[in-house]
């Protein structure tokens, strides 16, 4: 066994949601502890999944490629379909890119905090983590620190845009004058997957930096304004060569037909997404305008939940309050603070009402 697993902290899911409902004897739980999106799925893609499980068997393995989809994501995204990995969630895709690039003694750069899985990937396979911390009132990414920290060890460099678990967003010019500053041996993964939900700028996305440098690839998923969490699909677009070597070492029908159907279908209702993106950020402003009122120090987000600090740094009595009305948030991620997944506008409505009893 490689030392390293005896000492790392394996992600920790939710506790399923039946148990916490028959634990708190509760009758609905509002899970908003790991951004899934509250307004649910496209019914085109349970038209879709239906259709599928009706007319065919499982006898035969999915299409190893993920043909069509690919496809569609190319055209889409005008990258040829060589230059897509397509895996089981991002997950499988940030394991995949540090098996193909890190070797022991390579050093990998991160903005923290941080989504988790960055730092775990690359320890895995030998790699050093340099941490380099995001300001703490504004949450926002300290780009000449992460210049700095790169050196000729440094095989990554991960943005995650907006940044999970703060939501800040940061511009694309900001990151286009990172990938210029940096060796072009090192590759700049932006993980997008909160994108959709940013509504500050007409064009969030830094897809055109595919175009301009030779080291930069981004990662999207289902996941999240698609609702497609328990369907798991993500993919990264990357420069061929890399997208190559990876495919070398993806695992055969990674991705079930299942999954396939539901994220074309998905793919096809961008007006779901128009909807979850717009009620998203309405009630997202409501929360703002309420800490705003409260003196609540949080981090402006551009994603669909909002990271703050507790009353008093109680995260737990505050998310146990929540709790034992049936609404769970993520703990855990910063001492004081909490990170809560938008709700909709009617368990917003209780939730803040908890808010303010839970600070007199």
């Amino acid at each position: 066994m490689k030392e390293i697993i005896r000492t790392l902290k394996p992600y920790i899911p939710e506790e399923p949601a039946e148990a916490v409902k028959e634990r708190l004897g509760v009758e609905r739980l509002v899970r908003l502890s790991a951004n899934e999106n509250p307004y649910g799925t496209s019914p085109l893609v349970r038209e879709a999944i239906l259709s599928y499980v009706t007319h065919n068997d499982a006898n035969y393995y999915p299409d190893g490629n993920a043909s069509d989809l690919r496809m569609k994501l190319a055209d889409y995204w005008q990258v040829q379909p060589e230059q897509l990995v397509i895996g089981v969630g991002l997950d499988e895709v940030i394991a995949m890119v540090n098996k193909t690039l890190i070797s022991a003694g390579d050093s990998i750069v991160v903005s923290v905090p941080a989504f988790s899985e960055y730092a775990l990937n690359g320890l895995v396979e030998g790699a050093e983590i340099r941490e380099v911390p995001a300001d703490f009132e504004t949450g926002q990414y300290d780009f000449s620190a992460l210049v700095k920290a790169v050196d000729e060890t440094t095989r990554l460099v991960w943005i995650c845009n907006p940044n999970n678990p703060t939501g800040t967003y940061e511009s694309v010019e900001d990151i286009r004058k990172l990938v210029a500053a940096i060796p072009k041996e090192t590759l700049v993964i932006i993980d997008e997957a909160y994108i959709d939900f940013v509504t500050s700028v007409a064009v969030p996305t830094a897809r055109a930096l595919l175009d301009e440098f030779p080291n930069v690839a981004i990662m999207r998923t289902f996941s999240k304004a698609y609702g497609l969490a328990n369907y798991r699909v993500g993919y990264m677009m990357t420069p061929i060569e890399l997208a190559n070597y990876m495919q070398t070492i993806r695992l055969p029908y990674n991705l079930n037909t299942l999954s396939q159907v539901a994220a074309e279908a998905a793919f096809g209702d961008q007006e779901f997404v128009a909807r979850t993106v717009s009620q998203n950020a309405e009630e997202r402003a409501k929360w703002e305008a309420l800490f705003d009122e409260l003196g609540v120090h949080y981090y402006k987000s551009e994603a669909n939940f909002i990271f703050f600090e507790a009353p008093d740094a109680d995260a737990d009595g505050l998310a146990d309050a929540w709790l034992k009305e049936g609404y769970q948030v993520r703990r855990g991620q910063r001492e004081g603070w909490l990170r809560l997944t938008i709700p909709m506008a009617q368990d917003g409505v209780v939730m803040r009402h908890i808010l303010k009893q839970f600070m007199n």
